[in-house]
């Protein structure tokens, strides 16, 4: 679930994105909310008027806390619509171990990672020349908001699964960044699953 807020730009009107999505979409509005449908799914709402529901503020990707989901869905239920939000509070960027790497089946230039986050173990597709085994990466999980505004979502590269995204420093909006392809490797003083962005 991701939320995104511009006043200046757009206005008073909270985005939340509960379903990365593309294609046909319905809508339904009671008072301030307006509820985006995909077929019969809950994808999304508008919710206007939201610094009067809410504290929210920044400007374009809004980092979700437990305050603002609660006063999110105080809205949507005050607008009368029943849906539950429910989201994962966890970091998206974190620190990862590439505990093991196998050439891709069906790519030259792809290697299959098993990266462990320490909540869990991800298998990632990676094109960076410079990864290996061993190294501590930063770890962009499904669901994270990268600076560009891309989110990352599970998928399939050359017929293999992947979840998540080794990061370069470039992706990471980090200054001085390399201008040549390689994802950024970290030192050992960092710990597995930790967030590599602290709040």
């Amino acid at each position: 679930m991701n939320l995104f807020y511009n006043k200046e730009s757009v206005g008073d009107v909270a985005f939340l994105q509960i379903e990365p999505t593309t294609g046909e979409f319905t809508y339904e509005t009671k008072g301030n909310v307006v509820e985006i449908h995909q077929g019969n799914q809950v994808v999304g709402y508008n919710i206007f008027d939201a610094s009067n529901v809410s504290s929210i503020s920044g400007n374009g990707h809004v980092q979700l806390n437990e305050t603002l989901i609660n006063e999110l869905q105080q809205a949507i239920k005050n607008a009368g619509f029943s849906f539950e939000l429910e989201t994962d509070l966890s970091p998206k960027l974190v620190v990862g171990y590439v505990a093991n790497k196998e050439k891709h089946p069906n790519a030259d230039k792809l290697s299959v990672l098993n990266v462990d986050v320490a909540t869990e173990k991800l298998q990632i597709v990676c094109g960076a020349p410079n990864v290996e085994a061993g190294q501590k990466v930063v770890v962009a999980k499904v669901g994270a908001v990268m600076p560009n505004g891309m989110v990352i979502k599970d998928a399939e590269l050359r017929g293999v699964a992947s979840s998540g995204m080794i990061c370069s420093m470039k992706e990471l909006n980090l200054p001085n960044a390399p201008q040549e392809k390689g994802i950024m490797v970290l030192s050992d003083d960092y710990k597995v699953g930790q967030a590599f962005f602290e709040e």
